[in-house]
C-alpha cells in the first residue's frame, strides 16, 4: 500500500501543477538529467514558492519575495549560495562543479536551474539533496536521475539526503 501511495504521489508531482491552496506536505522535486550532447548534468528543482521564500528567509535572516522584480538580484544571489550548500553531485567518485543558472517562477511554484561541468560517461551517480531541510523536519524531496534515457527515482525524507544510482 505504501508503494502505491508513493507512486501516486510521484505522478502528482510529475503531471500536475502545484496548487495555491495551503499544502499539508512539504515536498519538492529535483530532476538530474544527463545531456549526452553537452556532456553535462542539467538539474531542475521545483518547489512551492512560499516554502522556498521561507527557507531562504530562515537561512539568510531577511525576507525574499518571488514575483516581485525588486528582489530578483537578491534572489539570484541567495539561490546561488543556497544551492551550493544544499545540493552536491558526484559521478564516478568525483565531485562535480555545479553552477547556478537561474530560476523561473509562477504564482505557485519556483523552478531552480543548475548545470554541472562536463563529465564523460557517468556510470555511478551520487547526490546529496537537502533542499528546505533547514526549514521543515518533514521535508520530502523526490529525486529523478536520468542517464541515457534510463530514469531512476528515489524519495528522500528529512534527514536522509544521500542517494546513489549505478548506470
Amino acid at each position: 500500500m505504501k508503494n502505491i501511495l508513493f507512486l501516486l504521489f510521484v505522478c502528482f508531482l510529475s503531471f500536475s501543477s502545484f496548487t495555491k491552496v495551503i499544502h499539508p506536505y512539504h515536498v519538492g522535486s529535483v530532476e538530474i538529467n544527463y545531456n549526452s550532447k553537452s556532456k553535462t548534468f542539467e538539474i531542475t528543482g521545483r518547489f512551492f514558492l512560499d516554502d522556498l521564500e521561507n527557507g531562504l528567509a530562515e537561512k539568510y535572516g531577511k525576507p525574499f519575495h518571488f514575483n516581485d522584480e525588486k528582489y530578483k538580484t537578491q534572489l539570484n544571489s541567495a539561490l546561488k549560495n543556497y544551492c551550493t550548500e544544499y545540493f552536491k553531485l558526484k559521478t564516478n567518485n568525483q565531485f562535480l562543479k555545479v553552477n547556478y543558472v537561474g530560476y523561473e517562477e509562477d504564482s505557485e511554484s519556483v523552478n531552480v536551474f543548475l548545470e554541472t561541468e562536463t563529465v564523460n560517461n557517468p556510470k555511478k551517480v551520487e547526490a546529496a539533496v537537502s533542499f528546505l531541510y533547514n526549514l521543515f523536519d518533514d521535508q520530502m524531496n523526490i529525486v529523478h536521475i536520468i542517464v541515457d534515457g534510463n530514469r531512476k527515482s528515489e524519495k528522500l525524507t528529512y534527514p536522509n539526503r544521500y542517494l546513489f544510482q549505478q548506470y
